[in-house]
């Protein structure tokens, strides 16, 4: 009985893995969709979330059940309920990435971003994928020193998105409240699914150690 119970929780930490590894691919493939005005990859982001949705409630409806059947204890409780926190920010991340890819669908054919915050997409956009990546790796292989790493890799994508404000609020803005508002919105989109990442990591932390680290918390 107790071998198919760890062999479960097993089951739950790899499904967590396998959700966020989709959502890293998932915002890598809306940011490509954003530079390029790319209609059939944004379309894609969009279509694919439904499974990240699926399995997450999947993994919710997983850890109650442990919770309702096995009666956990110590880390293993800490465990099988950080994992419904830890499949919710995974949904909402994936759900972010749906964000980035709907204003690319919906400027196309013309791109959303002015050439002027294209760098600064791309760079959050890469920062992004790669926070959830190591989100991911932690999930894996449980690592509080590697989690801990996420909160100081976000800070990049602060700094970005601090820097975006700075354009949009400078008096040469010439592209238009439309698109400003576009701006605004997606530099919010990528500065919540870093968020979300680092939250995971706290979760991590956590689950590993029974504390959790002082610093930057979901708003």
């Amino acid at each position: 009985m107790r071998t198919a119970y760890h062999e479960q929780l097993s089951a739950l930490c790899a499904q967590l893995a396998e959700m966020c590894g989709l959502t890293a691919a998932a915002m890598e493939r809306a940011t490509r969709a954003l530079l390029d005005a790319d209609l059939t990859l944004a379309e894609q982001v969009i279509a694919d979330h439904e499974h990240i949705a699926m399995l997450n409630r999947r993994a919710e409806e997983t850890a109650i059940r442990l919770l309702a059947l096995q009666q956990p204890v110590a880390g293993e409780l800490r465990t099988i309920v950080g994992s419904i926190r830890i499949s919710a920010d995974i949904e909402r991340m994936g759900a972010l990435a749906v964000h980035v890819a709907s204003i690319s669908r919906l400027r196309h054919p013309e791109c959303a971003l002015p050439d002027e915050v294209r760098a600064s997409f791309a760079e959050m956009g890469g920062r992004a994928v790669q926070l959830a990546r190591i989100a991911q790796e932690v999930l894996i292989a449980p690592d509080p020193d590697k989690a801990a790493r996420l909160h100081h890799e976000d800070d990049a994508v602060d700094d970005e998105h601090r820097h975006l404000f700075t354009l949009l609020l400078d008096h040469r803005w010439q592209d238009g409240v439309c698109s400003a508002v576009d701006v605004a919105l997606l530099g919010r989109y990528y500065e919540r699914f870093a968020d979300h990442a680092v939250e995971i990591g706290r979760r991590v932390i956590f689950e590993a150690t029974g504390g959790l680290p002082v610093g930057k918390q979901m708003a």
